[in-house]
């Protein structure tokens, strides 16, 4: 079984930062990329930013050039430094990593951490 955990997470004011960590535990698998989705309320889940093995990275529109996405692949985790935080950014970030495990690829998600922007 694989399970993703993430931290970081909290209450910051407009113009702070916070950096969300993830890692993934388990044995016998192979991940082929990871992520952070965000689900605001009375808003569907959407993709914040998401990095491949070959280094590949895509962000939403709203975070770039604020968020940056890296990975540290010999720990199987994933960070999302997100920087001149805005109230729109309050949202539940969940991690997510597309893996392969027992020659299947699967999507596994976190349980979600919470980020608010408030004054």
């Amino acid at each position: 079984q694989v399970q993703l955990v993430e931290s970081g997470g909290g209450l910051v004011q407009p113009g702070e930062s916070l950096r969300l960590s993830c890692a993934a535990s388990g044995s016998g698998f192979n991940i082929a990329a990871m992520g952070w989705y965000r689900r605001a309320p009375g808003k569907e889940r959407e993709l914040v930013a998401r990095i491949s093995n070959s280094g590949i990275i895509n962000y939403a529109d709203s975070v770039k050039g604020r968020f940056t996405i890296s990975r540290d692949n010999a720990k199987n985790s994933v960070y999302l430094q997100m920087n001149s935080l805005k109230p729109e950014d309050t949202a539940v970030y969940l991690c997510n990593a597309w893996i392969l495990r027992d020659y299947v690829y699967a999507d596994y998600w976190g349980q979600g951490t919470q980020v608010t922007v408030a004054s």
